[in-house]
C-alpha cells in the first residue's frame, strides 16, 4: 500500500476529520428527521439554512481533497455519491421530487462511512455490490439477448436486401468491372480486340443477372438463415457451457480505474 493510499484509507485522526464526521452525522440526522417526521414550517426553514452551510463546508472539503489527491477526474468518478450529498435539500428539484431525499440521505450516509472508517470505504462497498449483481445476471441476460437476436436473424430476408442494393448500384458496378478488366495485366490485352467493351458488358450483365436470380431463389435465403442460426447457436452453447462451468456468481473484473492512463497507440 502506498503512502497516499494509506492516508486515504485511515480513520479520522485530525480535528478537521472529526469535525467533518460530526457534520456528516448531523446532516444524516436532520435529513432523516425532516424526511420521515412532520416538522413545522419555521423548523424546516431553519434546517434548510443549516443545510446550506453544511453543504458549503462539504463542497470546500471535497475540493481540498480533490486537489490534494491529484487523480483528476477519477476522483469524481470514485466519489460521485459525495456530489449528490453536497446538493442542498432546499433546491427546487428536491422539493418537486421528495423521494430524492432518501437518495441524499444515503449519499450523506456514505460520507459518514468514509469519515468514520477511511476514504473509499463506500466506493469499495458499491463496487463489490455492483460486481456481485452483475456477476449474477450477466450470463442469463446474455443468453436471453442471444435468443431474441437469433429469432430476429432467422426471420430476416438478407438476400433480398443484397439484391436490392446490387440493383440500385448496377451502373456503377458495370463501370467498375470494365475498369478493373482494362487494368488487369492478363485480361487487359483483350482491349485491342474488336467490340471489347460490348463483350465485357455482355459478360458482366450475364453474371449480374445470374447473381440476381440466385439471390431471389428461396434456397439462397434459407442458406443464409441457416448460417446465421448456426453461428448464433454456437455462441449460445459456448455461453451456456461457461455459465454451467463457473456458475452464476463468476468472478468479475475489477471496475476500479487504473492509477495511470495507458497509452492506446505506441509511438
Amino acid at each position: 500500500m502506498t503512502q497516499q493510499q494509506a492516508r486515504l484509507s485511515r480513520p479520522p485522526v485530525r480535528s478537521v476529520d472529526w469535525l467533518m464526521l460530526a457534520l456528516a452525522v448531523l446532516s444524516v440526522i436532520y435529513l432523516v428527521w425532516i424526511t420521515f417526521w412532520h416538522v413545522s414550517a419555521s423548523t424546516l426553514n431553519t434546517v434548510h439554512r443549516v443545510d446550506y452551510v453544511v453543504c458549503a463546508i462539504f463542497a470546500i472539503d471535497f475540493l481540498v481533497r480533490w486537489r490534494r489527491e491529484r487523480t483528476g477526474w477519477r476522483f469524481l468518478l470514485r466519489n460521485w455519491y459525495e456530489i449528490l450529498g453536497m446538493i442542498p435539500i432546499a433546491t427546487p428539484i428536491v422539493r418537486s421530487f421528495p423521494a430524492l431525499k432518501i437518495l441524499f440521505v444515503l449519499a450523506r450516509l456514505g460520507r459518514v462511512l468514509d469519515r468514520a472508517f477511511g476514504d473509499q470505504i463506500t466506493s469499495n462497498i458499491l463496487n463489490r455490490f455492483t460486481r456481485g449483481v452483475v456477476g449474477l445476471i450477466k450470463r442469463p441476460i446474455t443468453i436471453a439477448v442471444l435468443d431474441e437476436v437469433g429469432g430476429v436473424l432467422r426471420s430476416g430476408h438478407y438476400t433480398q436486401n443484397i439484391a436490392r442494393a446490387l440493383e440500385e448500384n448496377h451502373r456503377e458496378l458495370d463501370d467498375m468491372i470494365l475498369e478493373l478488366i482494362k487494368n488487369d495485366p492478363q485480361t487487359g490485352r483483350l482491349k485491342f480486340l474488336p467490340f471489347h467493351d460490348d463483350v465485357v458488358r455482355l459478360a458482366a450483365d450475364t453474371t449480374f443477372r445470374i447473381i440476381m436470380q440466385m439471390l431471389a431463389d428461396p434456397r439462397t435465403d434459407e442458406l443464409v438463415s441457416d448460417m446465421l442460426r448456426e453461428n448464433v447457436e454456437q455462441i449460445r452453447s459456448s455461453v451456456h457451457e461457461l455459465y454451467r462451468a463457473e456458475g452464476p456468481a463468476a468472478k468479475m473484473p475489477d471496475f476500479d480505474p487504473p492509477d495511470r492512463p495507458t497509452e492506446r497507440f505506441p509511438r
